[in-house]
């Protein structure tokens, strides 16, 4: 093994981390303060002392962490590491289950139920207490049980709430599902959590055993820890243990983490030596002292302060665009600017938004000026699937012989034409090599018998007896469904191509009649009948499309604005380009994502877009009972601290909400950030740069050719 250089590659305070092995350890570690680097050099110098690579375990929460970090220590060790225990708290859970849950009636040949399984039993456990399925919110159920299960709620405690779940007699069915998963030898998620602190509670001869056998352990992202995680790392740990993580970076209460494990577990180890890691690696003294200066607002928190030895760095500059299209176009013209200016690369970017319903007009502004970007955390929003329907239609309009969108929408919403006719009409499609359209036309006008190939020598009359005796009475009774949607595409055909409709409308309005018409709304509600909270998200990101087209048309430098072009359009920003190679010059994508997801990254160059009270604080998270402020600051503080040099922040004054134009107010959180630290943009500066110029004008001339 080759011999550690500490002192070449970490600061006095991570040595310490790493050389104090013996005892509780606290790591407070702050936003891009080498932690893992610690965690790994920590189990290098464990195993450079001769402790067994079997008596140390390492957890933390995510596979590709785990992959990592275990990476990272063969490459300090240059060993082989067959007994290193670096893991998962799920996976570390199946590891001992599969050796002592026959302790609990089980055979170790268990299954592990995902979501659709799980979902399945819960139906099925309804059915048993003679309650039907229908009508009932599946996942909000099995929320309810998995709550139940780990111990955040108990039945008792909930006969007085508002919970209508609660308050629903379901008690018999989550017996009658716990009786199911034992019946078929199953495991749910949480179980693979709660049964191995059963079997410890349960027998302590089988704790004492992995006791003895993990005396070294270390929990990273301790922040992230649940109340269940933290019970079983308690029960394992005898003195050895080491945990990790940043109170601040904790964002994620809504699936369970419970950040005050890191003042339980001073009171659980009595004598824990906390230290604290404040020097960052990541960012400028600037974003630095911004950070601080906002999360110093929370009042439970360790106190931290982090500096950085990278120099003071640039001011944030801060931008109140008019509107969120400004506001895309502001983060679009910026990106390009820097990619020439300072010689960065697409991936360099990062663009981080509250919610996903922010993405439209970032999205819009990137295809607009040919920037190639990846969407993270969420679904771009021209791939949501009621986006995705609607362009259908208008792709159909357009181009009825389009198959792939023709499928796509011919029963959606639901029409009465069903698979078996459907099948039917690409049988004839593929029997006369034509488009189903054309087949549909055919189906529409001749009447029986079917499946005739008019004047067509090579037609297999054993072919048109078989079809006719698998189809005939399919396509007699869909006949008149055929001849419906058929009627609406053409109308509409006439009404958007060749401009039947009211004198004066434009492309949004006819979008909006079609929408109507078809009426996408009651199809919502029909499939989302369980939560129309979803519905009517769906539908507010239909208005958003159709407020994006009605800014499109409008727009003086548009000078075609028809369907045709429209849809030429979307079609740059939907096309397939995983490789983020081709046009972009191997330059990588712009990465558009929510907070959540950027957390543990960093970027040269970061957008937080949409900084607005009501969107960061969240609106629904200051309506929690007791309200979230506290979170949303973390999660503010999260995306500050991603940057490496520069940093933008957008706050609107204006944004559209479904049919309105609504007045915003700027983040509170703005106004935490220290004043001299922050520069005000107001107008696009000129490029006065000859040289500059003529870059810009090759840019803007690549886009043509």
């Amino acid at each position: 093994m080759t011999k550690l250089n500490f002192e070449a590659e970490l600061n006095e305070r991570q040595i310490h981390a790493v050389k104090t092995i013996e005892g509780p350890v606290l790591i407070i570690a702050g936003a891009g303060s080498g932690k893992t680097r610690v965690i790994t050099y920590r189990i290098a110098h464990m195993l450079e002392t001769g402790i067994p690579q079997s008596a140390i375990l390492a957890l933390t929460f995510t596979n590709k962490a785990a992959r990592e970090m275990e990476s990272r220590v063969k490459d300090l060790t240059k060993k082989k590491l067959q007994n290193l225990t670096v893991s998962t708290f799920h996976a570390f859970g199946v590891r001992i289950l599969r050796e002592e849950i026959e302790t609990l009636g089980y055979r170790k040949n268990f299954s592990i139920y995902d979501e659709t399984d799980r979902l399945q039993l819960i139906k099925e456990s309804l059915r048993e207490v003679r309650i039907s399925p229908e009508g009932v919110d599946l996942y909000a159920l099995g929320q309810l049980f998995s709550n139940i299960k780990i111990g955040r709620f108990r039945w008792e405690d909930l006969a007085g709430t508002n919970d209508p779940l609660a308050r629903g007699g379901f008690e018999p069915v989550y017996r009658e599902y716990q009786h199911g998963l034992k019946l078929f030898n199953a495991l749910d998620f949480d179980d693979l959590l709660v049964l191995p602190i059963k079997i410890f509670e349960s027998s302590p001869e089988i704790l004492e055993k992995y006791c003895r056998r993990y005396r070294y352990i270390m929990v990273d992202e301790f922040q992230d820890t649940s109340f269940t995680q933290y019970r079983l790392m308690k029960l394992l740990a005898d003195r050895n243990v080491c945990v990790v993580g940043d109170d601040d970076q904790s964002i994620y209460s809504w699936r369970g983490a419970n950040y005050e494990n890191i003042l339980n577990f001073e009171r659980d180890f009595p004598g824990t030596l906390e230290i604290k890691l404040e020097q960052n690696y990541r960012s400028t003294t600037t974003i630095l002292e911004a950070a601080n200066g906002v999360i110093a607002h929370n009042a439970n928190r360790k106190e931290k302060n982090l500096w950085s030895g990278n120099g003071g760095g640039k001011p944030i500059e801060l931008f109140h665009p008019q509107n969120e299209n400004e506001e895309g176009e502001f983060i679009a013209s910026r990106i390009r600017e820097l990619l020439f200016r300072e010689k960065l690369t697409y991936d360099d970017f990062g663009v981080l938004i509250r919610t996903n319903s922010l993405t439209r007009s970032i999205e819009e502004a990137f295809l607009s000026e040919n920037i190639p970007y990846r969407v993270s955390g969420g679904t771009s929003f021209f791939q949501r699937k009621e986006i995705k329907d609607v362009l259908s239609y208008l792709r159909v309009i357009a181009n009825p012989d389009d198959d792939v969108n023709l499928l796509r929408i011919i029963n959606t919403p639901r029409r009465g034409i069903g698979k078996a006719l459907i099948t039917a009409v690409t049988d004839l499609a593929r029997k006369n090599q034509s488009s189903l359209w054309d087949a549909m036309g055919r189906l529409r006008h001749i009447p029986a018998p079917l499946f005739q190939d008019q004047g067509t020598d090579t037609f297999d009359p054993l072919r048109k007896v078989s079809a006719q005796a698998a189809y005939g009475g399919v396509i007699d009774k869909g006949r008149a469904e055929i001849d419906g949607f058929m009627t609406l595409i053409e109308s509409f055909k006439a009404e958007i191509l060749g401009g039947t409709s009211q004198k004066g409308w434009r492309l949004s309005q006819k979008v909006r009649r079609l929408v109507e018409t078809i009426d996408y709304w009651s199809y919502l509600i029909t499939e989302y009948r369980k939560n129309d909270k979803i519905a009517r998200w769906k539908f507010l990101n239909i208005e958003s499309l159709i407020n994006s087209i009605e800014t499109w048309e409008a727009d003086e430098d548009n000078p075609e604005p028809s369907l045709y072009s429209y849809l030429n359009r979307i079609s740059l920003i939907t096309r397939n380009d995983e490789d983020g190679i081709g046009e972009t010059g191997g330059q990588g994508k712009v990465n558009l994502m929510t907070i959540h997801a950027s957390k543990g990254l960093e970027f040269p160059v970061v957008f937080i877009a949409g900084a607005e009270e009501g969107i960061i604080p969240h609106e629904r998270s200051l309506e929690e009972e007791g309200g979230n402020i506290e979170e949303e600051r973390r999660l503010f503080y999260v995306a500050i601290t991603r940057a490496r040099d520069k940093l933008f922040i957008s706050s609107c004054l204006k944004r559209r909400r479904l049919q309105n134009t609504v007045d915003c107010v700027p983040s509170p959180f703005l106004a935490e950030i220290p004043p001299h630290l922050i520069a005000y943009r107001e107008e696009e500066k000129l490029v006065e740069d000859p040289e500059e110029a003529e870059k810009y004008f090759a840019l803007l001339k690549s886009k043509f050719i």
